[in-house]
């Protein structure tokens, strides 16, 4: 059996009908583990898991907004429903409604961040966690960014709360490992997402970032899918409370 096998595996992962998220999906699936694909549209969860299943895989739909709780708390009780309890949680969806300096960010926009990206990840781990733990194991992953590692001017809040991601992972390692449940961070750099789209589509902000990456180029985003299966498979079971830096080499040259 290969290290990195996940066959047999439930997988719920958060924000992944594009982008970080959908390769993550789809590389899990291919890897033998039953994936959750979940964003806001259910319509686009469908298609992403109708891809998934059509290539050989095993996927279900299951629509959420993360900034609800009752929401969460659905996404949790119909993957359980419709695939068994779960072995894999990724915490991927999160969003970043300012681009600019932390003096000028509305509170709304503040709040909203802080609940989505920390929130929704401390409100899933509360509730999968337990489970987890009875069936006697799991991992689960939290998407963060190397902007929680540096100072921005223009993520400052966003920074804030990847920073918070990590600590999340560490604490919860602390808690849970006694019950072999492990938690990660990824922290990836410059990726070509959607999400980060505004920086890699700019020729300069991109020439500015892949100057300082010994790689000379933006990630892919399976390149950072690669992280997530050494992260939830035995390859990984003695990894526990890390993040684990992919960035093309930009934090140790920037």
């Amino acid at each position: 059996m290969s290290l990195f096998n996940l066959t047999g595996k439930v997988a719920l992962i958060t924000g992944s009908t594009k982008g970080i998220g959908l390769a993550i999906a789809r590389r899990m699936a291919q890897a033998g583990a039953r994936v959750v694909i979940s964003s806001r549209n259910q319509d686009i969860c469908d298609e992403v898991a109708a891809s998934i299943n059509a290539e050989g895989g095993v996927a279900v739909a299951i629509a959420c907004n993360i900034n609800y709780k009752e929401q969460l708390r659905q996404l949790v009780d119909k993957t359980v429903e419709q695939l068994g309890a779960i072995d894999i949680l990724v915490c991927n969806a999160a969003l970043n409604p300012h681009y600019g300096s932390s003096q000028n960010i509305p509170d709304e926009a503040f709040d909203k961040i802080m609940n989505a990206n920390i929130g929704s990840a401390h409100r899933l781990c509360q509730m999968v966690l337990p489970a987890m733990a009875e069936k006697g194991g799991g991992a689960v992953i939290i998407v963060s960014s190397i902007a929680g590692l540096k100072g921005t001017p223009v993520l400052g809040a966003y920074g804030i709360s990847k920073a918070a991601d990590m600590q999340m992972a560490r604490n919860l390692a602390v808690e849970w490992g006694p019950k072999n449940i492990r938690v990660n961070c990824i922290a990836p750099g410059l990726v070509r997402t959607d999400f980060a789209r505004a920086l890699w589509e700019n020729p300069e902000t991109y020439a500015a970032t892949v100057a300082k990456y010994p790689l000379r180029r933006i990630g892919e985003p399976d390149e950072i899918a690669g992280a997530a299966i050494y992260l939830a498979s035995d390859a990984g079971s003695f990894t526990t409370g890390q993040t684990l830096v992919v960035d093309g080499g930009g934090t140790i040259a920037g």
